[in-house]
C-alpha cells in the first residue's frame, strides 16, 4: 500500500470514519499557532485604535469568522466528502467551478504567504546571529519550510493529523518562551495611553481580523470533519473547531498589539518583516530557537493549504490524482514565495491587497455555502454530487448571481491602495463619505458580501431545498 493517502475527492468509506470531534483540535490548532498572530497586533493598531478596541477586535473577528469555519465542518459530517465537492449542492455540479477556481486562488495565496514569511524570518534570525548572510540563510529557511509543507500536503490526511499535534506542542512550548523572555519590553503605561480609535476603525480592524484570520479556512474545514463519523454531536464538531483555532490567535494578536504599542519602531519594522521584525526584542541565544518557532508555526497553516489545494484543484476537474496535484500546487507555491521573498519590496501590502481582494468574493461564497448547510436537515444525496444531471443540477445561475453580486457590491465599499492595479475598488464609497472620508478604511464590503451571500440563498434556496429532500 503507497504512504501517502489515496483518497482524493471521493466520497469516504463508512468505514474509514472514526474518531472523535475533539480530534479536529490538532489540525486546526496547529495551523493558527503562527507567530504571525503577534505581527497582526500590529496592523489592528494601525487601524488608530486603543489596545483595548484592539482586543475586543481580535477576540470578535477571530471567534465569529471560525464559527462560520466550525459550521463549514457540519457538512463533512453530514456526507463523507470534501468542501469543495459539498459546494455542488449550492452551485451545481458544473457551477461549482467559480467558487472551486475562487478558492483555489485563496488556498494557493495563503501558503505562498506563509512559506514566505518564514523564509523572510529565517534570514533575519541568522542575520543578527552573525556570520551568516542574509540571501544564504533565507534560501536554507526557504528549503526547510517548503519540504515541511510538501511532505505533509503530499502525504495526506492521516500524515497531517500526526504531524500537526506534534507541531503545535512544540510551537505552543516555544512561544510560551518567546512571550517569557519578552515580557519586560511591554510597557503598560504607553499601552493603556493609546487613546480610542473612531468606530470605522474598529470595524476595519474587526473585518480585518475576520479576514486575515478566518474567512479564508471555510473552503478547507469539511476535509478533516468528512472522516469523522455521522453519529458525531454537530456542536461538539463547531465546539472543537472554534476552541482549536481561535485559542492561540487571540491571545497572540492581544500580546502582539501590546509589543507594538510599547515600541512604535517595532510597529514600522513589522510592515516590512512581520515575523522577522519580532527578533529585535529577543536574546542572540533565543534566536536559533526563534526561526524554528516561526518556520514549523507557519508550516502548520501552508501544509493544510496545500493538502487542500490539491483537492479543490482536483474536484475542479484537472485529470491527476490528488498527490500530484498537491505537487502542481507546491510548484506555484515556490514561484509565489519567490517574488515575494527576493523580489517585492515589502511585505505587507501586497498581503492586504491580497486579503481584501479575495476576501470579499470569498465572504460572498462562505455566507451562500454555510447558509445552505444549516438550511439542509437530511444528509447529501451523494452519488447526485457528481452528476450534472441529479437533483443538484449542472448550474444553479441563482447562487452564481448571488457571490456576483455580493463581490460586485463589496468591491465597491473597499478601499485598496495598497496596490496602484486595485485602486479602482472602493468605487461606491461615495454614498459613505468618499475614498478619504471616514468609512473608507472600515471596508464594510466585506460584510456586505456576506449580508447578500446570506440572505440571498436563504431566498433563492429555501424552495430548491426543501423539493431536492422531499
Amino acid at each position: 500500500m503507497p504512504r501517502y493517502e489515496v483518497n482524493s475527492t471521493n466520497l469516504i468509506a463508512e468505514n474509514e470514519r472514526h474518531g472523535r470531534a475533539r480530534d479536529l483540535f490538532w489540525p486546526w490548532c496547529g495551523a493558527n499557532v503562527s507567530l504571525l498572530a503577534l505581527s497582526y497586533g500590529s496592523f489592528f493598531l494601525g487601524f488608530g485604535i486603543s489596545f483595548w478596541q484592539a482586543t475586543l477586535a481580535a477576540v470578535l473577528g477571530t471567534v465569529l469568522s471560525f464559527l462560520v469555519v466550525g459550521f463549514s465542518s457540519l457538512a463533512g459530517k453530514k456526507s463523507n466528502a470534501t468542501t469543495m465537492v459539498l459546494s455542488r449542492a449550492a452551485f451545481g455540479v458544473k457551477g461549482n467551478v467559480l467558487p472551486g477556481f475562487l478558492s483555489y486562488l485563496v488556498f494557493v495565496g495563503w501558503e505562498t504567504v506563509l512559506v514566505s514569511l518564514a523564509t523572510l524570518a529565517t534570514g533575519t534570525v541568522f542575520e543578527r546571529v552573525g556570520n551568516v548572510d542574509r540571501n544564504i540563510a533565507m534560501v536554507c529557511g526557504f528549503i526547510v519550510a517548503v519540504s515541511l509543507t510538501l511532505v505533509g500536503g503530499v502525504l495526506g490526511f492521516k500524515a497531517i493529523m500526526k504531524i500537526q499535534k506534534y507541531l503545535t506542542l512544540v510551537t505552543i512550548v516555544l512561544t510560551l518562551g518567546y512571550i517569557a523572555l519578552t515580557l519586560d519590553s511591554v510597557k503598560w503605561s504607553a499601552v493603556l495611553d493609546v487613546p480610542n480609535g473612531s468606530i470605522q476603525g474598529f470595524i476595519g480592524a474587526l473585518i480585518f481580523g475576520v479576514t486575515g484570520i478566518g474567512l479564508g479556512w471555510v473552503n478547507a474545514a469539511a476535509d478533516y470533519s468528512r472522516y469523522l463519523p455521522r453519529s458525531v454531536k454537530s456542536k461538539s464538531v463547531v465546539g472543537w473547531t472554534v476552541l482549536g483555532a481561535s485559542i492561540v490567535p487571540i491571545t497572540l494578536v492581544i500580546y502582539g498589539a501590546a509589543l507594538s504599542a510599547s515600541d512604535t519602531e517595532l510597529s514600522a519594522a513589522i510592515a516590512m518583516d512581520p515575523i522577522g521584525a519580532l527578533t529585535t526584542l529577543l536574546p542572540t541565544w533565543y534566536l536559533i530557537i526563534f526561526s524554528l518557532v516561526a518556520i514549523l508555526g507557519l508550516v502548520g497553516g501552508a501544509i493544510l493549504d496545500l493538502y487542500s489545494s490539491g483537492l479543490t484543484l482536483v474536484s475542479l476537474g484537472v485529470p491527476v490524482k490528488r498527490h500530484v496535484a498537491a505537487l502542481i500546487d507546491g510548484l506555484i507555491m515556490l514561484i509565489g514565495a519567490i517574488y515575494i521573498v527576493w523580489i517585492a519590496d515589502n511585505f505587507f501590502f501586497p498581503f492586504q491587497g491580497f486579503l481584501i481582494t479575495l476576501g470579499v468574493p470569498v465572504a460572498a461564497w462562505s455566507a451562500v455555502f454555510v447558509t445552505d448547510v444549516l438550511m439542509r436537515k437530511k444528509s447529501y444525496s451523494e452519488a447526485d454530487l457528481f452528476t450534472p444531471t441529479g437533483k443538484y443540477g449542472s448550474v444553479n445561475w441563482n447562487s452564481i448571481a448571488i457571490v456576483a453580486i455580493g463581490t460586485i457590491i463589496g468591491w465597491g465599499f473597499v478601499t485598496n491602495t495598497f496596490a496602484s492595479w486595485l485602486s479602482w475598488q472602493g468605487y461606491f464609497l461615495g454614498a459613505i463619505g468618499g475614498k478619504d472620508g471616514a468609512w473608507a478604511y472600515a471596508n464594510v464590503g466585506v460584510i456586505f458580501a456576506m449580508i447578500i451571500g446570506s440572505f440571498g440563498r436563504y431566498v433563492f434556496g429555501k424552495k430548491s431545498i426543501a423539493q431536492q429532500e422531499s
